[in-house]
């Protein structure tokens, strides 16, 4: 199937069941030799936009079971948004014609629980940790509004206002959505079992036996 014909539920489910093979440890480790690397070198077309956390266990093309070319990875701590960011999804969009965007958050997030933190009145974090925190800060304040205590639910909380400011400040995102061109699936990971699970989604319907999370 080339990329001109993978929908958003079918790039979806390329994904969710890489990392099946992931957690249950038997990887494919599919597009990883010199045969793949030759036949990308003249150009790209990955099949999902990536956005995810900066930290070090979340490498998308593992737990994910992808290899080179099939994955536009954009990475930031606490996956917050910038300019550059909603830039470089625009690009995976627009330009490389990327047919799912994909947020992926993680349990025991460092900048959810320095938000948190600071939130209740912790130590203010110093240089540009303080910009993170402060995107971080409306996710954490809604999810104390609505009287969550749990870590998970405040990541939950974090990839839906993630997925919400990404529709609503790209207006080429929303279009794209719009007209089914792509659609915009929060996911949560888990570090200690691997798993990745969905947590909201815009355009793609999430294939049996994927149930969205709280």
């Amino acid at each position: 199937m080339t990329q001109d014909q993978l929908t958003a539920p079918a790039a979806l489910e390329m994904l969710l069941t890489g990392n099946k093979r992931f957690v249950a440890g038997s990887p494919e480790h599919p597009n990883q030799d010199a045969a793949r690397r030759t036949e990308i070198a003249p150009a790209q077309t990955p099949f999902a936009v990536l956005f995810g956390c900066s930290d070090s266990r979340l490498a998308a093309e593992i737990i994910f079971d992808q290899g080179l070319g099939d994955l536009f990875v954009v990475r930031t701590a606490g996956h917050v948004l910038g300019p550059e960011v909603l830039g470089s999804i625009e690009y995976g969009v627009s330009i490389l014609g990327c047919p799912l965007v994909i947020v992926l958050g993680h349990d025991a997030c460092g900048a959810v629980a320095a938000t948190r933190a600071a939130v209740d009145g912790g130590p203010p974090a110093s240089g540009y940790v303080r910009d993170v925190i402060e995107k971080v800060t409306p996710s954490v304040l809604a999810a104390k509004a609505a009287g969550l205590s749990e870590d998970s639910d405040f990541i939950s909380e974090h990839i839906r206002h993630t997925v919400s400011l990404l529709l609503d400040r790209s207006r080429t995102l929303a279009d794209a959505v719009a007209v089914r061109k792509t659609a915009v699936v929060g996911l949560a990971y888990r570090l200690a079992d691997g798993t990745a699970q969905v947590v909201t989604s815009h355009g793609a319907v999430p294939p049996a036996g994927f149930m969205p999370g709280k």
